[in-house]
């Protein structure tokens, strides 16, 4: 009987020249770099804005209520959305940059044709 070659393994494939197998490589992860950035529980930038928008009004309409008003109204929203999403905000701003790509309205399907017995 004829001996045939055994595919290799993964194990095979790893070996240095000498016989010695490579030894696993770990990479640590870190939960704090990928976790999202934010203040108080609203992503750094919704939280900016709200603060900002909270100001200006405070300073155009010289009420500090109004100004509370909006400053809790946008951080409640905020805190929504974080939850919801918290990469929403880039994808809003994307999306608007990016609307001359995909136009849901100007959708062409396309055909698709089932092939039998192939």
């Amino acid at each position: 009987m004829r001996k045939t070659k055994t595919p290799q393994t993964q194990e095979n494939k790893s070996a240095l020249p000498g016989g010695k197998a490579m030894e696993r490589r770990h990479n640590p992860v870190f939960r704090s770099l990928n976790r999202p950035l934010t203040l108080m529980g609203a992503e750094r930038k919704l939280f900016f804005f709200a603060l900002m928008m909270g100001a200006g009004v405070f300073n155009l309409l010289h009420t500090f209520f109004g100004g509370i008003l909006m400053f809790c109204l946008l951080y409640a929203f905020a805190r929504w959305a974080t939850r919801t999403d918290p990469q929403m905000l880039r994808l809003v701003l994307n999306s608007a940059r990016h609307r001359v790509q995909y136009d849901p309205l100007k959708f062409a399907p396309t055909a698709v044709r089932k092939v039998q017995h192939v």
